[in-house]
């Protein structure tokens, strides 16, 4: 028995294996070639495909980089994408976890009401909001700025977040809380000191999450965003109107829009698993 079991095992693990590593193929192929294919001309782009670089090394550069950076309209939808990302996630992440909180451990009038409402939000599509919220930023003087991009996406990031944490610090053990409070720890601190740290991967989570979301998102930009202040998707996506095919500045533009969010996941991938993990096993 234990041979059999130990080939089906080894073999078992092969095809895993081998699964995994066509994955992982299959969806590097993309970004390797989109980093080749900014790191080489336009004219060399034209002429073959990036995998000739591979063989021919000398065509790759950072002359596309450098150009870019020289492109202070780029640049500046860059920082722009930045300054929108950043601050939502912070807010979202900030207010859904007070707000999870309060749902999950504090008693007060309508709680459970409220919850439903907020659980309610999470299936309104954001289409829906988007005429009647662009004239009431039209009508405060919101529209077309920054600041009118980070509350829309705070206002329609918040009801997952609350959902999500919400439902993370319920499963805190409800005697660690009151024992924090016999001895004589406030709310405010019990949350700071004692909840914050035993939900960080659900924080994490819920912040991976949205960054990604903001930093991709090209439809709310595309409405809610002037020219000043639109962010990288919009800058690319108009460059790709205005120049056609221009692969020069489209493709480090797009690697750089793809490579921040890579690095933002893998630097938190060990909480995001535990977030994604968390609740499965008692």
């Amino acid at each position: 028995m234990n041979g059999p079991t130990r080939v089906t095992r080894w073999l078992g693990s092969a095809a895993v294996q081998s699964l995994l590593v066509l994955v992982a193929l299959v969806w590097i192929t993309p970004l390797a070639g989109l980093l080749l294919s900014s790191l080489r001309s336009e004219r060399d782009n034209a002429s073959d495909g990036w995998w000739t670089s591979l063989v021919e090394p000398s065509q790759l550069s950072f002359d596309n980089y450098r150009a870019l950076l020289e492109d202070s309209g780029l640049v500046q939808a860059f920082w722009n994408t930045v300054l929108i990302a950043v601050p939502t996630t912070v807010l979202v992440v900030g207010i859904a976890a007070l707000a999870g909180y309060a749902f999950a451990w504090l008693e007060f009038p309508g709680r459970d009401g409220l919850f439903l409402v907020v659980v309610g939000l999470l299936v309104v599509p954001v289409q829906i909001g988007l005429l009647p919220v662009a004239k009431l930023f039209g009508a405060v003087g919101l529209f077309g700025t920054v600041a009118g991009v980070v509350l829309f996406h705070v206002a329609y990031g918040l009801p997952f977040g609350v959902f999500l944490l919400r439902n993370f610090f319920a499963e805190i053990p409800r005697e660690m809380l009151e024992a924090a409070r016999l001895d004589g720890g406030g709310e405010w601190r019990i949350f700071r000191r004692l909840v914050l740290p035993l939900g960080r991967p659900a924080l994490a989570s819920l912040a991976i999450f949205q960054f990604l979301w903001v930093w991709n998102d090209m439809l709310v930009a595309l409405l809610f965003a002037d020219g000043e202040s639109q962010p990288l998707t919009v800058a690319l996506q108009s460059q790709m109107r205005q120049f056609g095919s221009n692969i020069g500045v489209l493709a480090p533009g797009a690697f750089l829009s793809l490579v921040v969010p890579l690095v933002v996941f893998f630097a938190f991938q060990r909480h995001f698993v535990q977030g994604v993990m968390a609740g499965s096993v008692k």
